[in-house]
């Protein structure tokens, strides 16, 4: 198994551990955070995995405080494999934290300090995000998958402020990625799986379904093969759910239609709480056929 294999492995742990219901699996995380740190990993590797989204998001929805900790050291010396332009203001910040030692300089300047740890405590708002979500993996020569990635991206535009977690180019790349290992081709079924996902995040009736996918609620691995009726607003779940108890009452009034009678016996279960209806099935110098129903146990038999 090569490096990047390894580090994509990892990643899809972690995010089986943030998807756990419950209790997170915090010691699991942590072991593998520690294989992550021992792994010579690149920049290359961290485009091509984006493993830097999986700790991240470890991180913000964790509450064990050692996990914390492992998750921003190693985000923060992946910080250091990005040009100057992005890590030059990590590299101001460190040194500020590292600065005040003494006891005596914390007690005299701790409403400074307390400013400057907050300031430069781990990415919380979007714009930090931006700073640790990589690159999402190039197609070459498909416009098919192309103009599929553009087509989720699209549909992801969001109106208003709220704090994302991936950016919809990303999440547009991994959730494309995942139709297309499924399928493994551009066939019809690939383009009616992206089809769906895409109306269903453009129904200007269901907004929070942006919302969920932007916010990390849903993972791009999950919206892939998430059913219609799962994708749905909620008020479109209750119309379904009335619309599927309207059928159910209207087939067991169908069903038990008829003439109740205490003339016939059932043969199964012996009541007598039958209800029957006659029908000219044959010629018309048959006689009728009659259909009898047992209320009981539901068994249904004919004679003439």
């Amino acid at each position: 198994m090569n490096l990047e294999e390894e580090v994509f492995k990892i990643g899809k742990q972690l995010e089986k551990i943030v998807g756990q219901d419950g209790a997170m699996d915090s010691d699991s995380a942590v072991d593998l955070l520690k294989r992550l740190k021992d792994l010579p990993i690149t920049l290359e590797v961290l485009q091509k995995t984006r493993i830097g989204m999986s700790v991240n998001t470890l991180r913000k929805k964790s509450e064990n405080s050692d996990l914390q900790t492992q998750a921003k050291s190693l985000i923060k010396s992946w910080k250091k494999l990005l040009p100057e332009k992005s890590g030059g203001k990590s590299e101001e910040t460190n040194g500020d934290r590292k600065t005040p030692n003494s006891d005596k300089s914390s007690r005299s300047s701790s409403p400074a300090q307390s400013t400057t740890k907050s300031s430069n405590s781990a990415p919380t708002t979007p714009q930090d995000n931006k700073v640790i979500t990589f690159p999402p993996p190039k197609v070459t020569g498909d416009s098919v998958r192309g103009r599929c990635r553009e087509m989720i991206v699209n549909s992801l535009k969001v109106q208003g402020e709220f704090e994302a977690t991936i950016t919809p180019e990303d999440f547009a790349a991994a959730c494309e990625e995942c139709i297309f290992l499924e399928f493994r081709d551009t066939n019809m079924k690939y383009k009616a799986r992206v089809r769906s996902r895409v109306s269903n995040l453009r129904d200007a009736k269901n907004p929070l379904l942006k919302v969920k996918v932007l916010s990390g609620q849903i993972s791009p691995e999950k919206f892939a093969t998430m059913p219609t009726e799962d994708m749905a607003s909620e008020e479109m779940k209750q119309f379904r759910q009335e619309c599927a108890k309207e059928g159910i009452r209207e087939a067991q009034v169908s069903k038990n239609q008829g003439t109740e009678t205490d003339l016939f016996k059932c043969a199964a279960c012996g009541g007598r709480r039958t209800t029957y209806t006659q029908l000219q099935t044959r010629s018309a110098d048959e006689p009728m056929t009659t259909f009898v129903l047992c209320l009981d146990c539901g068994k249904r038999w004919k004679f003439c």
